[in-house]
């Protein structure tokens, strides 16, 4: 079979361009194995089948928990990834410290005295020994004569499986390596944790079908020149995707972000800056959207940059904008940025963006304490979204007083602005 290392398509022939993806040159040899007479089991009536509960351990972390659905569960193959230097081994050394149990660290990425010298910054305690090997049967011997509570293999990329002829990191040996991953885990009840860098795309380096054979998909984001990270799950066969989990890199480690609403926020109420609650899974945290419209030099291209927030959807509320609140923006340069740096795919983020949009454009900053949410259809209306009263709470909560919303709930302490209509928004800031 040859596969697509970007995409993982997969085909019986060789191919110059991907069907799928249209990448060229990325296609590799995968040999397959032998097969073996299969062994016959009875269906089990599902009447049948009792509603065992789920083993679980914590990691230490309380948000990283929160994340994962209650704590890691044995015999789950989670897979993290994340772009070099992000800190992710950071983050499994610390983890590895805080498990109340046995645990294997196997990197083949480092030396025992790198990852010594970071266990000793990071004062890793526990019962934790380290393996330094890139062979997969040596590491695979390992662990089965050690039987640790978790494993954790440092990183995807490196591990060799003898038997295959391609080298590390292609997607034969990738595949390959976590299918005995997962077979192990299965077998022997072993939780393990798989590290994988990204690609320039954002996504986990090696065959996209990598992700279908894990239980758990977990991406740490963030920027090396920034203090501080997220944890996000993409894949969760044991609790909701949508949870995030907020870390600060302090002194070489990485400690939990308690309350990340007061992390993101500057207390700045400069004109082009309106204050945001967003819903991360169950957790609420209020952001800076920020906005700046300038005359272009170039009046018939201007320039449109977002950051955190889909570029389509910015183009679409400018329209909107220009249409209903009668602004003038074709010969504007527009920039538009999300604080910290989070992506934003709430629709409840339209109201907020048009409110800094018009604050930029007129000079006038928004009513300190104010904050907004509401989604803004094409008509011009302004809808309202899911989790209202959680979002009013949690700006409540961090001393925000006027809430500039949609109709809706409501809760006592605040006072309201009600907009339904994108053609009301001038009035705000007079």
């Amino acid at each position: 079979m040859f596969v697509c290392r970007n995409c993982g398509y997969t085909s019986p022939k060789w191919f110059s361009q991907c069907p799928k993806c249209g990448e060229i040159g990325t296609a590799e040899r995968m040999e397959g194995g032998k097969k073996k007479k299969a062994i016959l089991k009875p269906p089990v009536p599902i009447k049948e089948v009792k509603n065992l509960g789920q083993e679980r351990f914590s990691t230490g972390f309380f948000s990283l928990d929160r994340v994962l659905g209650g704590g890691l569960v044995k015999g789950a193959f989670v897979l993290i990834g994340g772009e070099p230097g992000i800190g992710k081994s950071t983050l499994m050394l610390q983890l590895a410290s805080q498990v109340k149990g046995p645990v294997l660290y196997v990197s083949a990425e480092e030396s025992l005295w790198q990852i010594g010298q970071r266990a000793q910054r990071l004062g890793v305690k526990g019962e934790v020994k380290l393996l330094c090997e890139t062979d997969w049967e040596a590491v695979e011997g390992a662990v089965e004569a050690e039987k640790p509570l978790l494993v954790i293999f440092d990183s995807l990329q490196t591990f060799r499986l003898s038997s295959l002829s391609s080298f590390p990191g292609s997607p034969a040996q990738v595949k390959a390596i976590a299918d005995r991953i997962f077979y192990l885990s299965k077998k022997m009840g072993i939780t393990s944790i798989l590290v994988g860098h990204v690609t320039k795309g954002g996504v986990i380096a090696g065959p996209k079908l990598l992700e279908h054979m894990v239980d758990v998909v977990l991406y740490f984001e963030g920027e090396a020149s920034r203090d501080f990270r997220v944890l996000r799950a993409v894949k969760n066969r044991f609790g909701a995707t949508d949870e995030i989990a907020v870390f600060e890199m302090v002194g070489g480690m990485l400690r939990e972000v308690e309350n990340p609403s007061g992390f993101f926020l500057s207390g700045d109420f400069s004109p082009g800056i309106a204050v945001y609650p967003a819903v991360e899974g169950k957790t609420p945290i209020l952001l800076e959207v920020q906005s700046l419209i300038t005359p272009s030099p170039l009046p018939s291209n201007p320039r449109r940059f977002s950051l955190g927030v889909d570029p389509y959807r910015v183009g679409m509320l400018l329209g909107v904008m220009e249409r209903y609140a009668r602004l003038s923006l074709a010969s504007r340069d527009i920039y538009v940025n999300v604080s910290g740096g989070l992506k934003i795919k709430d629709p409840a983020v339209d109201l907020p963006l048009v409110l800094s949009l018009l604050s930029s454009y007129l000079g006038i900053s928004l009513p300190k304490g104010a904050f907004a949410f509401g989604e803004v259809s094409l008509t011009g209306r302004v809808l309202n979204t899911s989790q209202r009263l959680l979002r009013l709470k949690e700006a409540k909560k961090m001393g925000y007083n006027l809430a500039v919303v949609p109709p809706g709930d409501r809760i006592e302490g605040l006072e309201y602005l009600i907009i339904n209509h994108i053609s009301k928004i001038r009035g705000i800031l007079k």
